[in-house]
């Protein structure tokens, strides 16, 4: 017993330092990428076979893959449906703020194309919105639950926002890059239409939807308390695959972009990015002042629309855009930015009373 107490110790404490730190621990797996990049290279090797789906099509069994549904799993681990009880009390609130989150970033995007197109390298303008196509397409993050609750947000609105964006991104999806589709030419026109048309479905049944629902439903079956038991384990080899996943995805882009940096295409993707990011917050708190809603929800919202899943956007962008590494450049900065982001709101919600 006495073993027990300090192995399960020794993960907690594990798993708070990953926490406390892992913004720079985030840093420094790109900075690996860049330098010494052959170990992620290796993981995006390593597969187990094809796995052929009806109706949906074939798709690489990748060790990313796998990765990326154990994250997913683990975020459905966290879900109570009891939870999410509250919500037949706010469906308007529920419904809008998932149309928000799809609908605001693309408007954004098409109403500064002409702007955008005033850059002077069309492969560079390109990478860009391929890039923001594929965080805006992706379902919302499973963190921003974390986030919302950390703010004292409403868990049930959070938590309710995931699940609906994650159930229908095999729908969703594929809809936001035809439209992107529309808004690009040549061969990353053909790669966005291909994408949305053939195997996008496969990818996020198998690993954002299917590994989403049996965490769900084994957190169900386990009931809370055993539950929560494991939870601290798997939330300590969460953070470790979550790093690991990052690095593996960086390291095909980034090792280019450190030995001949272009330095104004890299603030061309910065300036975008936290431009995208943060109206995709400021979408959460227009939602909550439209709705007139309470401190909780507010958090909630906030976090929710400004949140996207990048792991799924990053381990899809190395699998179908692998002859253009340069896609993934806008994704990897994404996700930094909205991480810092996310902390800061946590810090002015947290001071700002109703």
């Amino acid at each position: 017993m006495q073993s027990e107490n300090k192995s399960g110790s020794l993960v907690a404490r594990a798993t708070q330092t990953i926490h406390k730190y892992f913004l720079p621990l985030l840093l420094a797996s790109y900075v690996l990428a860049g330098f010494l990049p052959q170990l992620g290279l290796a993981i995006r090797q390593v597969s187990i076979g094809t796995l052929n789906l009806p109706l949906l099509g074939a798709i690489n069994v990748s060790l990313p893959l796998i990765m990326l549904s154990f994250l997913l799993f683990n975020a459905g681990l966290g879900i109570q449906v009891t939870e999410l009880v509250g919500l037949r009390r706010k469906p308007q609130i529920l419904l809008t703020a998932f149309a928000a989150n799809l609908v605001i970033p693309i408007l954004l995007i098409v109403s500064s194309r002409s702007l955008l197109g005033l850059w002077h390298s069309s492969d560079e303008l390109h990478n860009l919105i391929v890039g923001l196509a594929l965080i805006i397409a992706m379902p919302i993050a499973g963190s921003s639950a974390a986030w919302a609750q950390n703010a004292n947000g409403n868990l049930s609105l959070s938590l309710g926002l995931i699940l609906l964006s994650t159930i229908l991104s095999p729908f969703t999806t594929p809809a936001v890059l035809d439209i992107f589709g529309f808004m690009t030419q040549g061969d990353y026109a053909e790669d966005l239409h291909e994408m949305a048309r053939q195997g996008t479905n496969a990818f996020l049944c198998l690993t954002v939807v299917l590994p989403s629902l049996v965490g769900i439903a084994t957190h169900f079956m386990l009931g809370d308390e055993k539950t929560n038991q494991v939870k601290p384990t798997l939330k300590l080899i969460n953070f470790i695959v979550l790093l690991l996943l990052n690095y593996s995805n960086a390291a095909t882009s980034l090792p280019q972009a450190f030995r001949v940096p272009d330095w104004d295409f890299l603030a061309f993707i910065m300036a975008a990015t936290i431009t995208v990011c943060l109206v995709a917050f400021a979408a959460g708190w227009l939602v909550a002042r439209a709705f007139n809603t309470n401190k909780a929800d507010r958090a909630a919202l906030i976090f929710g629309l400004g949140m996207n899943n990048n792991g799924t956007g990053l381990v899809l962008a190395a699998t179908a855009l692998a002859d253009h590494p340069a896609v993934m450049l806008p994704m990897i900065f994404y996700t930094l930015v909205q991480q810092i982001a996310a902390a800061v709101i946590d810090w002015w919600l947290c001071r700002t009373e109703d």
